[in-house]
């Protein structure tokens, strides 16, 4: 492919990604992986260019671009060695046109900024879209850290946390023996502080009652020394259905899964009422902590979204405090930096329940913000997080 042709191609991408993202289709990556699954003539070189060129629009344009082309003209007038592609060559971009100009570049939709804590400046705005770091957690049913090390000596071992290793961007962890084996998880190190914010040990009885694919249940499985009874709830069918391999591969055989309905999950749960020593809320969530992974989730989000999910994060709340026992713990996070999500939420919620009080995660990262913490990529190079963890009386 000529330069010129995969700069038409990462238009055709974006206008493709455009479309997913108002009518809640696949993600970028998705997108990117079918355009080329048709197109058997671009060779690695081609496909790593058109990524790049198609991410670097993504994430300069915090607001939706009208077309590729609107997006990709917003490109090139940050980088002039792309105008000159706009050549209208054959499988080329038109010429440029008068009247086509270049959007400033932003980080945070404008309508958003006022959902934000006023300490988000612009520094820790344009750091949401850094790419991130890939981290690792030490499995310790399996390994020690310093096994893990062995297993990968370039890793650099985190002092925010004995478990977290990162490495460089792009190391291929799942093809080596340590992953294989179940040694280590790829988990952002925000993640693993969930885990640890939980204070899961042997012998205790835990619910991740949006557990998902299972990522910070295996982190409370490795807690628990695969002792006591834990718990893995999600109303997602597929997601769930991911957890038994990995928690075999981890060595967590323990973990109970549980499907739940959408609409009845206080009867799927009652039996478990005031049983619980921990419960883990990681509540769906607008994902604005998790803009460096999934830049065009930006194009997603809009303000009618957002107060579903608040309205959801509150229900998911409310029938998840019944199951845990008096003197036991509610740990409530979510990858998200508003306020409606994070500190306002949890007000909310100590308002509602009497015989609940907010107490300090004590985490080696974070600001404290209202009831909980809050992480961010500038401030502790983990994706965003507001975490917060409250005991029952």
């Amino acid at each position: 492919m000529t330069p010129a042709a995969r700069l038409q191609a990462a238009i055709e991408l974006l206008d493709e990604i455009i479309h997913a993202a108002r009518e809640g289709g696949a993600a970028a990556d998705t997108m990117i992986a079918r355009y080329f699954k048709t197109r058997r003539y671009a060779g690695s070189k081609d496909r790593r260019a058109v990524r790049d060129l198609v991410y670097r629009a993504i994430r300069r344009s915090a607001e939706c671009p009208a077309s590729g082309r609107v997006a990709m003209v917003g490109l090139a007038g940050d980088d002039p060695l792309l105008v000159d592609l706009f050549d209208g060559s054959p499988h080329g971009p038109a010429p440029l046109e008068p009247g086509e100009e270049a959007s400033s570049a932003s980080a945070v939709p404008s309508w958003l900024l006022s959902h934000l804590p006023d300490f988000l400046d612009e520094r820790e705005q344009a750091a949401l879209l850094d790419r991130a770091p890939l981290d690792l957690r030490v499995n310790r049913l399996k390994a020690s850290p310093e096994q893990a090390l062995a297993a990968f000596p370039e890793a650099e071992r985190l002092e925010i946390f004995p478990d977290a290793l990162r490495l460089p961007e792009g190391s291929p962890v799942e093809q080596s023996d340590a992953w294989q084996q179940g040694l280590v998880e790829i988990q952002d190190i925000g993640s693993q502080l969930i885990a640890r914010t939980c204070g899961a040990g042997p012998g205790m009885t835990v619910i991740d009652l949006c557990a998902g694919a299972g990522g910070k249940t295996l982190a409370l499985a490795a807690a628990m020394g695969s002792e006591g009874r834990l718990i893995a709830a999600d109303v997602n069918r597929d997601r769930i259905a991911r957890l038994p391999a990995r928690a075999e591969r981890a060595g967590a055989s323990f973990v109970e899964t549980l499907l739940l309905d959408g609409s009845r999950e206080e009867r799927a749960l009652a039996a478990l009422d005031g049983q619980a020593d921990i419960v883990l809320v990681d509540a769906p969530c607008s994902g604005t902590g998790t803009w460096r992974r999934n830049p065009e989730a930006r194009w997603r989000l809009t303000p009618v979204r957002l107060e579903r999910l608040r309205q959801e994060q509150a229900r998911i709340l409310d029938f998840a405090a019944p199951l845990v026992k008096p003197g036991g713990r509610l740990v409530y996070a979510v990858c998200s930096l508003t306020e409606e999500e994070g500190a306002m939420q949890v007000a909310a919620f100590l308002h509602r329940h009497e015989g609940w009080r907010s107490e300090d995660s004590n985490l080696p990262a974070g600001r404290i913000h209202g009831d909980g913490r809050l992480l961010t990529p500038a401030h502790d190079g983990t994706d965003g997080f507001f975490i917060a963890a409250l005991r029952r009386s």
